[in-house]
């Protein structure tokens, strides 16, 4: 097994072109580099790995990131019993890519969750935003965001109530933000990311109860970093909305490593 994964880790090295340039900003959100990251959340422990690559585009980087949320929460978890297991809460996969030069990126992002809602059986988003670096000011950095979507499922649950066997589409959203970050030191930085999201077509269900049974929401995530080494930094985040107290979301806290 130590064999098989010093092989995997090797190959991932020798692949990332991020090793033949110098070391990235780890708290820039345009930063690209092949990553590494291991998470314990109130709803158990997450996974994540990012691989660089090359895009055949001058001055422009790309990754490709996948996270797996939420596995082992009954052992490691700190939210009630009734609110996790051990099973896989869900995944996600990232593409993105930014330009150097312009300070202009591009995310394809795609969410799957393996728990039951309103909606489905299953559910997931599939969206593609822009998002641009605007001037710093102070100790401020902002990107703003925009994007589209489309939500899907599993077993979807129609508008008279049956549910339509196999994948569906169940509706279209937009959402837009930004990302904020506050650099505290060159080792301390915390971030506030405020994205709002809201149903632009679909079933009535969709339209009328996307969100928790609202057709729009408002998601917040605040994060505070520390940086011990170029490579290497732990990060506290807690993510809620306007429907979720901040006590009742999303906490976790995270190892990073750039390779």
């Amino acid at each position: 097994m130590k064999a098989h994964l010093s092989i995997f880790i090797s190959s991932l090295l020798l692949c990332s072109p991020s090793l033949a340039k110098e070391v990235q900003d780890m708290s820039d959100p345009l930063a690209v580099y092949t990553q590494a990251g291991l998470g314990a959340t109130n709803k158990g422990l997450n996974a994540k790995i990012g691989i660089s690559y090359d895009t055949g585009i001058k001055d422009v980087a790309a990754m490709n990131v996948i996270e797996f949320k939420g596995f082992l929460g009954d052992d490691l978890g700190w939210d009630r019993p009734s609110k996790k297991s051990n099973r896989m809460d869900s995944f996600r996969f990232r593409n993105f890519s930014a330009n150097i030069n312009s300070g202009r990126g591009s995310q394809l992002d795609i969410n799957y969750s393996l728990k039951e809602s309103l909606l489905a059986e299953r559910t997931g988003n599939a969206s593609y935003s822009i998002l641009q670096a605007l001037p710093k000011f102070w100790i401020v950095n902002l990107y703003p965001l925009a994007g589209v979507g489309v939500e899907f499922g599993k077993n979807a649950i129609e508008d008279d109530a049956s549910v339509d066997s196999g994948f569906s589409v169940i509706g279209f959203n937009s959402v837009v933000g930004f990302y904020g970050k506050f650099t505290i030191t060159d080792k301390i930085w915390l971030n506030y990311n405020p994205i709002w999201a809201a149903v632009l077509a679909g079933s009535d269900l969709y339209e009328s109860s996307g969100y928790g049974g609202k057709d729009n929401i408002l998601l917040h995530e605040f994060a505070a970093s520390y940086q011990f080494t170029p490579r290497f930094n732990l990060r506290y985040f807690a993510n809620w909305s306007n429907l979720v107290d901040i006590a009742d979301g999303d906490h976790r806290i995270e190892f990073n490593y750039q390779f």
